[in-house]
């Protein structure tokens, strides 16, 4: 599955978010995401499941609870589709705004 096929969903994306600021239990990502999204339990762990599985976080044991953090493989794979898109529309709108330029002028 593409990386941003993964990252197209909100919770994922929010979840994401949250591990970016560091390492954190399934338990306070859960609290946080239930409270925005008003989802169970089981569904942040489904996310966070998907998340694990597409290489996006990884999870260990501590304990009785599980600790997740970021994992920067996938991301680096949205980030090189995400500036190969960037690049290809760049340098589109330079040729348009030229061309606007262009049009301006010669009404003058």
């Amino acid at each position: 599955m593409h990386a941003l096929d993964i990252l197209g969903d909100p919770v994922r994306r929010r979840l994401i978010e949250l591990l970016a600021h560091g390492d954190q239990s399934s338990g306070a990502l859960t609290d946080v995401v239930r409270a925005e999204f008003g989802i169970s339990q089981p569904a942040v762990s489904n996310h966070l499941r998907v998340l694990r599985d597409a290489g996006f976080a990884r999870s260990v044991p501590a304990g009785s609870r599980r600790i997740y953090s970021l994992s920067g493989d996938r991301m680096t794979e949205a980030q090189a589709w995400v500036d190969e898109q960037l690049g290809f529309w760049t340098n589109r709108l330079d040729a348009l705004d030229t061309e606007l330029l262009r049009g301006r002028k010669e009404e003058r």
